[in-house]
């Protein structure tokens, strides 16, 4: 009979859990050292550069939100100019007509029609300048924060670049803004309604003094 031979394996336990722990450490140090933002902190150009993108985007920040203060203040304004404008109608028609309830057998408030006719007429084109000239600078203003707010995502988009680059970012590079191409004759088909639209307020408080106007002679004649 042929030996039988007892084989004993014996198995040694190796821990390999901090050898993955090491490989780990390793990999994340690796990449950190490889992180765009690892090499902005490295270099100083683009360190400085990322700064001074970041100051710059902090003031537009504050500039946008004063330029809406500023808009909400010629909203505001331009709301109790009209306001004015109606009361003081309301108010002269109201008079008128109690003039005229009140008037004699000459009709004496008739044959002077004219005078309330014409200090409705001044008063109304003094208050309709004033609005107009809150509604111009509205808009001057509102163009002004749309170019603010586009030189404020041009220079959004910038810093993430350059966060996403790392120092192979380009220095000489700045910030562009974003223009629409418009064609001219595109312009031209839509500026009268659009130059309607931002005046409509004007338009209608004009026509409103135009019935005014005729109004002042039908109440203390009619």
């Amino acid at each position: 009979m042929a030996e039988q031979r007892d084989n004993h394996v014996v198995e040694i336990p190796v821990d390999i859990e901090p050898q993955k722990q090491s490989l780990f450490a390793d990999a994340a140090l690796g990449a950190i050292q490889h992180h765009p933002l690892t090499e902005i902190s490295k270099s100083p150009g683009h360190l400085l550069l990322l700064k001074l993108w970041q100051r710059e985007e902090d003031l537009h920040g504050h500039r946008i939100g004063a330029i809406e203060a500023r808009l909400e203040t010629i909203r505001r304004g331009a709301f109790q100019l009209c306001c004015l404008y109606f009361a003081f109608h309301g108010i002269s028609l109201t008079l008128l007509f109690t003039s005229s309830v009140n008037q004699s057998e000459d009709r004496r408030a008739c044959k002077n029609w004219w005078v309330p006719s014409c200090l409705s007429l001044l008063t109304s084109l003094v208050l309709v300048c004033a609005v107009q000239i809150k509604i111009c600078g509205y808009w001057k203003v509102s163009r002004h924060l749309q170019r603010e707010r586009a030189d404020g995502r041009a220079l959004t988009r910038s810093i993430q670049e350059l966060r996403m680059k790392g120092a192979s970012f380009d220095l000489s590079k700045e910030p562009q803004t974003s223009k629409r191409m418009k064609s001219s004759s595109v312009e031209i088909k839509w500026r009268p309604l659009r130059w309607c639209s931002q005046n409509l307020v004007t338009i209608c408080l004009l026509c409103f003094t135009g019935m005014i106007f005729p109004a002042c002679k039908f109440i203390p004649c009619g």
